[in-house]
Order: structure tokens, then C-alpha cells, then sequence
């Protein structure tokens, strides 16, 4: 008895010691790829209810299968990176998870916590024959040097890439010119904080009847911001402000963050200032005459403006004006910072090396020009490889800005060239497990503190004191910057919940056992 306990405890002990643990196993690439065989893998993707998009997909998975044709994808569509997140976590606890997947990095580093589950691609990267520009692919995809590195390198953490890039944005502010020069103001080359600030102020002036001057209408929310965790992490990286480290250190909640937080409160006071979360989609009071800065994806670019071919508003409510893209407001406009986004596309291990293999070859399928280049169209995104940017149809297509307001919709383009001239000036956050949580926090303390406002609280040392420590504990963020970003480790593997009962088992077992021994010595 005494030998099975032990063995029962230093089994439990060595796999809930794991977990948590971010050492990974590389991946060994096979020789050569087995085409005599049969492969079926999932291919978890999500788009924006974009039928065009959908149609990429399924025009891809089309053309990857004609070459391969013992390769089939089966395709699952999100429209939320959110649920993609869920549902990869809950099957990483029963094995089945999808064998690529459209994520964040993020995302990837809880994946990862306690298990081998994604993939390391540096090996497949350099592999001759199927890594990038390998002798042995089917299709034209781009080489190593073809790879945009500021794309590439932030799917890099943890001392490997678990993932490929698949389409870069940015934010940007879409602007109201049409309102801005009403007021007075001139639109510059380069938004400041101050400018927005000083426009919005001015634009909440109303008319004796409580009708706002500048539009006339009931409704005006000067500035509105569609996501407040970027809108934080950018003003604290265009201040020089901790954020995190590397290594999971929390540095959020910093004297610069209370700063941010006061003034969001002081905006929000004089109704100049509002969020996606709490007022609704910015690009839909933009295209009402209800906005004047309106910052969101670039990503988002083709539903913003009078002539947008996207709209979630009845076409009579539209309100004719002039939309001006910009970079993010910028507290130094000869120093821009702007964040990097979009989604990115690992691969999952599983037991066969050569089902990773074709898992590999179809999620690098996904770089070639004609998948970039057919997505990129769809929305404001850039595609990843110089290969792509380069060539002579997306160059076609950048120059043909205008030209209609479907495929060349000149707000959607000007986007688009905005992260093309500005990649050097983008930057990314660390990547660790409970980066994701931090990430949330960020926005919320812009939230919480917008809503305290709308609602007459008083916003002071105090209000905010209470806030960091309501966010700490919600996020458990003490438990990641105490542990180097190991907390929040999600649920336990299997195996390990199966040797909890066990040992629980044995437990009652042992006692048993004791009770019968004792009456059997009286």
C-alpha cells in the first residue's frame, strides 16, 4: 500500500508540476511527406461576416487541395476571436484540438501553459524542403527574406515562433473633415492628443434649442474610441510608460496611467468623449454626422465614411462629408507609435508527425500572393510577405485608390497605406501567459472610469486607487507579475485530473484498509 501511495503521489506531483511550465519540445520535420496517405485537418478561421472573406477561405482550401489531393481541410468559421480562444482552451483538455487555427499571440501563450499543444515552426521555417520556399512545395510561397520581420517577429516568444503572420492592421483615426474645418480647425498631417482634445471640446457647443452647432443633430459624440485596451497601451508607449516586461512584470498602474485616466474622465464630463463598449460602433454615428474622431481598425476601414460599402445604418441616415484618415492621435508627432495587429495562424501538434506536416504546408499556403493579396483587398488589412506588397497586382491595386467605393473605396486604400508607410513605426506588447489578461485590464480601467463619469462619480486619487486594486484582483494580475507571467494557467491536462482521482481514490483506499485491518487485529 505504502508503494502504491507513493507512486501515485510522485506521478500526480510530476505532471501538476508541468503544468504551468513553458519548456517546449521542438518539432522533428519528417524526411520527406508521406503523399500515399490519406489527411484530414481543421482549419479554425474567423471573418466579420464578410462573404468575401468566406469565399477566400473556401476558394483557398479549393486550390491547396488540387494540390494536394490527399490532403482535405475541413473549415470552421468564427465570427469572435473571443470564441475561437474558448473553444481552443476546452479542447486542449480532451486532445482535439483543430490542427490550424487563425489566433493571437496571446491567445497562443495560454495554449501553450502546461502543454505541448502548438507546434514550434523555427525547424519547419528552415527546413530545405517544405519551410519557407522549400524545394519541395507545390506552390510558390514566399522565402525567409520575403517574410516582413516586424510581422514575423512578433509571433516570436518563449525562444521560438508559434505561429506565422496572416494579415497586419493598425488603428487609425477616421476623421469628420468636413466638421473639423466647420469649427474653425484645420485637419494636420499628424493628430495630437491636444488637437483631438481641443476639437471635441469645441464641437459639444450647442444651439438654444439643446440641438449641437456643428451638426444640428441631438446626438454628438466628438471623439469615440472602438478599443480601449489599445487606446491605453498606445498613450502609455507614445509617453515612455511601464506597461510589462518581458517576463510577465506588471507595470501598468503607473502615475502615467493615472494621468490617462483623468483626463479620459475630464472628457467624458463634457460629453466630448465616449467608447465602442458603452455608446456603440464608432463607424456607425461617423457616417450619422454623430462623430468627428473616430478610431478603429484599419481593419474596419470599408464601414467608414458617407460613401462606405459597409454600413449598419439605414442609407437615409447617412450624412454627407469628407473622411481624412490619420494615424492615432500622437503625443509626439516626430516620434509616432502606433500598435500592430491582426491575426496570426499556428499549427497544433498531434501524435503523427506527418499530419503536422500537411497542417504545415496548408498554413504556409496561406502566405502566397494569391491569398494574400485577395484577402487584403476584402478590408484595410496589409498582407505579411514583401513577396505580396511587392508584386505587381497589389501595387495595381493600391494605385487604383478611388476608382469605385467596392474593391478600391479610396478610406479603405488610404488605410492601407497608412500601415505600409508606418511599419517602422509600429510596435507590440510582450507576449506571456496573463498577457491577454493584462490586455483586458488596460481597456477596463478606461471603461470603468468613463462609466463612473457618465454617472456623477467623482474620479479622484482615491476612485483610482480602488480601481487598480479592483483590476488587479478581477485580472489576478498579482499572481502573474509575482509569478513572471505564470498565472493563470488554465484548466489542468487530463492526465493529471485523471491521477487526482486516482490518488483521491487511493486515499479512500488506504483508509478503508486501515479500518478493516484494525478490526480484523481486534
Amino acid at each position: 500500500m505504502k508503494r502504491l501511495f507513493a507512486l501515485l503521489l510522485a506521478g500526480c506531483l510530476v505532471l501538476c508540476g508541468c503544468h504551468g511550465s513553458r519548456e517546449q519540445i521542438a518539432f522533428a520535420v519528417p524526411e520527406t511527406f508521406d503523399d500515399t496517405r490519406d489527411y484530414e485537418i481543421t482549419f479554425w478561421a474567423k471573418n466579420d461576416t464578410n462573404k468575401n472573406q468566406v469565399a477566400i477561405y473556401e476558394q483557398s482550401i479549393e486550390d491547396f487541395e488540387a494540390l494536394y489531393p490527399n490532403i482535405h481541410v475541413n473549415l470552421r468559421l468564427y465570427t469572435d476571436y473571443g470564441k475561437i480562444y474558448n473553444d481552443v482552451i476546452t479542447n486542449i483538455a480532451t486532445g482535439t484540438t483543430p490542427n490550424v487555427c487563425i489566433t493571437y499571440p496571446d491567445h497562443i501563450a495560454t495554449y501553450l501553459t502546461g502543454s505541448n499543444c502548438v507546434a514550434p515552426l523555427d525547424a519547419l521555417f528552415a527546413d530545405d524542403k517544405y519551410g519557407f520556399g522549400g524545394s519541395e512545395l507545390r506552390y510558390d510561397g514566399p522565402d525567409a527574406e520575403e517574410m516582413i520581420p516586424q510581422f514575423l517577429q512578433e509571433c516570436a516568444f518563449g525562444g521560438a515562433h508559434y505561429a506565422i503572420p496572416y494579415m497586419r492592421s493598425t488603428e487609425a483615426c477616421y476623421v469628420n473633415k468636413t466638421y473639423v474645418e466647420a469649427l474653425g480647425y484645420q485637419v494636420p498631417d499628424v493628430l495630437t492628443w491636444d488637437f483631438v482634445w481641443e476639437v471635441s471640446e469645441a464641437a459639444t457647443a450647442k444651439n438654444a434649442d439643446g440641438t449641437y452647432k456643428v451638426n444640428g443633430q441631438n446626438v454628438l459624440i466628438p471623439f469615440l474610441y472602438k478599443s480601449t485596451d489599445n487606446m491605453m497601451i498606445q498613450l502609455l508607449a507614445q509617453a515612455g510608460a511601464g506597461y510589462s516586461t518581458a517576463n510577465g512584470d506588471i507595470q501598468l498602474f503607473n502615475d502615467t496611467t493615472r494621468e490617462i485616466l483623468q483626463t479620459v474622465a475630464l472628457h467624458t464630463k463634457s460629453g466630448a468623449f465616449s467608447t465602442f463598449k458603452i455608446s456603440g460602433y464608432p463607424a456607425n454615428f461617423l457616417n450619422a454626422g454623430q462623430c468627428i474622431f473616430a478610431v478603429d481598425s484599419t481593419a474596419g476601414s470599408t464601414w467608414m465614411g458617407s460613401d462606405a460599402p459597409l454600413v449598419d445604418i439605414a442609407r437615409e441616415k447617412l450624412v454627407q462629408f469628407e473622411t481624412e484618415v490619420r494615424m492615432i492621435p500622437q503625443l509626439d508627432p516626430d516620434n509616432p507609435k502606433m500598435i500592430s495587429q491582426g491575426p496570426s495562424v499556428c499549427v497544433f501538434n498531434k501524435d503523427d508527425p506527418q499530419e503536422v506536416l500537411a497542417s504545415w504546408m496548408f498554413a504556409q499556403y496561406l502566405l502566397t500572393n494569391e491569398v494574400q493579396i485577395a484577402y487584403a483587398q476584402t478590408e484595410g488589412y496589409v498582407p505579411v510577405t514583401a513577396k505580396a506588397q511587392n508584386s505587381a497586382a497589389y501595387q495595381d491595386y493600391l494605385a487604383r485608390e478611388g476608382e469605385d467605393n467596392e474593391t478600391h473605396y479610396a478610406v479603405k486604400l488610404q488605410a492601407s497605406k497608412l500601415l505600409l508607410e508606418h511599419t517602422g513605426d509600429t510596435f507590440v506588447t510582450a507576449v506571456f501567459n496573463g498577457s491577454a489578461s493584462l490586455r483586458n485590464a488596460a481597456g477596463q480601467l478606461i471603461e470603468d472610469t468613463t462609466k463612473a463619469t457618465r454617472r456623477k462619480q467623482t474620479v479622484d486619487d482615491a476612485f483610482i486607487d480602488s480601481l487598480y486594486s479592483e483590476m488587479t484582483s478581477l485580472y489576478r494580475l498579482d499572481q502573474v507579475s509575482a509569478g513572471g507571467g505564470k498565472a493563470d494557467l488554465g484548466p489542468l491536462p487530463g492526465t493529471a485530473k485523471a491521477l487526482l482521482g486516482t490518488l483521491a481514490a487511493a486515499w479512500v483506499f488506504i483508509g478503508l484498509y486501515l479500518l478493516w485491518d484494525r478490526r480484523k487485529r481486534k
